[in-house]
């Protein structure tokens, strides 16, 4: 399959074309999901591209933990259905000294650990000869803690039913393309409990006896609820199976954001924002300390997930950034076993204003003119030194634009 860049033309030409052609003010766009090459909602990646085109998705961002190894699948599926692609990654990284000292950043319950992304990737998917090793040791070690939490389980198991364990490899086989994540161990428990008993009372049982005599609350028929309560009564902190990462599993954010730069793309903070109550981690709290400390990162890019957020709260928070010339990104990630819709919307599913919508539009326009500038051999967004084109961001957008709408009314064959 040609690469999804090939029928655009030259820089001038595509100019030249696209000079006075009226275009929408925006399209949807949603910048970050995840695939079954990590752990997704989706069951396969031809059902995200059946919901893309059921709700008019016009831009779509992979965005796997670790791997690349969905690219391929994803670019085809976006050919093939006239859909965009951004070629995106995610890591978990730590930050020590805020470790040490209770500081969290974007993840709400374990001090000092960071999630971040890299936007716009060169495809097909290259880096260095050291970040590759980098990747390849941190999947070995994130592999050797389930692993060890899949020997736990089966510790709890064996109490209940001898006969009956949970292999690695068969997981892996069944559930996961390649990288087996602590979800898929839970959706592992629950089949097990399925495939081993007909009657939901028996199965509710068996799961009773996992948690140590604690009583369900998910109902039973749920699956993505049961999953979820599996995953936190037995494989989060305190859970009987839990095993503690130990630093090998977690890159450095410089070593992150070097992978990134060498991959050709854009390092972006994720930000987590307002939890429920309303509350924020001690990172975000501030906004001006945060912009403060992404600048010295040399950070410019910004991501978040609005499902989980406050619209009104959403929206101080992107005015802030915006201004800043922060290049901004929404997803949904669909990183958990619920199915949700892959159209952005805020918390309770109150859809995004117009002006979210246009700010999410420039953001993935500027992804895409930077993977359009890396493909021509041209210097993107940023450089692999980190250096980047800010001043040029409204140009960028407008780049992006032309190349997504000259893609998007191409002729599909």
């Amino acid at each position: 399959m040609k690469h999804f860049l090939e029928d655009i033309p030259p820089l001038d030409l595509l100019v030249k074309k696209m000079k006075g052609v009226t275009t929408d003010s925006f399209r949807e766009v949603n910048g970050h999901i995840h695939t079954p090459y990590s752990f997704s909602a989706f069951p396969d990646m031809e059902a995200i591209f059946r919901m893309a085109k059921e709700e008019k998705i016009a831009v779509l961002g992979i965005n796997d933990f670790y791997v690349t190894d969905g690219y391929a699948s994803f670019h085809k599926g976006c050919v093939q259905n006239n859909i965009f692609p951004l070629f995106n990654i995610e890591f978990i990284g730590l930050l020590k000294e805020e470790q040490q000292n209770g500081i969290r950043i974007n993840d709400p319950n374990n001090p000092g650990r960071i999630y971040f992304s890299g936007k716009g990737l060169d495809y097909p998917f290259h880096t260095g000869l050291k970040q590759r090793i980098a990747l390849w040791k941190l999947i070995r070690e994130s592999q050797g803690q389930m692993k060890a939490m899949i020997g736990k389980l089966n510790e709890l198991i064996v109490r209940q039913e001898p006969e009956l364990t949970l292999s690695y490899n068969k997981i892996r086989k069944d559930y996961a393309r390649e990288l087996v994540r602590e979800r898929h161990l839970a959706k592992a428990v629950r089949m097990a409990a399925v495939n081993k008993f007909t009657d939901p009372e028996k199965q509710l049982s068996f799961l009773e006896a996992l948690y140590g005599g604690k009583k369900a609350k998910a109902d039973i028929n749920n699956q993505a609820a049961v999953e979820n309560e599996i995953r936190s009564n037995l494989l989060k902190s305190g859970g009987a199976a839990f095993v503690e990462e130990n630093e090998k599993s977690f890159l450095e954010l410089n070593k992150i954001i070097e992978i990134i730069l060498k991959a050709g793309g854009i390092p972006c903070y994720p930000v987590l924002l307002d939890d429920p109550s309303g509350k924020f981690t001690e990172f975000e709290g501030d906004y001006e300390k945060l912009y403060q400390s992404l600048k010295k990162l040399g950070v410019v890019c910004i991501e978040l997930i609005p499902g989980r957020n406050d619209g009104k709260i959403l929206k101080e928070f992107v005015d802030f950034f915006n201004s800043k010339g922060f290049i901004i990104t929404f997803g949904t990630e669909h990183n958990s076993p619920e199915m949700i819709p892959l159209t952005v919307s805020t918390r309770e599913s109150v859809p995004l204003d117009e002006t979210m919508k246009l700010v999410a539009w420039e953001g993935a326009c500027i992804i895409a003119a930077h993977q359009y500038l890396r493909y021509e051999g041209r210097q993107g967004y940023v450089m692999e030194n980190g250096k980047n084109n800010g001043e040029q961001k409204k140009e960028l957008a407008k780049l992006g634009q032309y190349v997504i709408e000259y893609y998007l009314n191409r002729k599909v064959k």
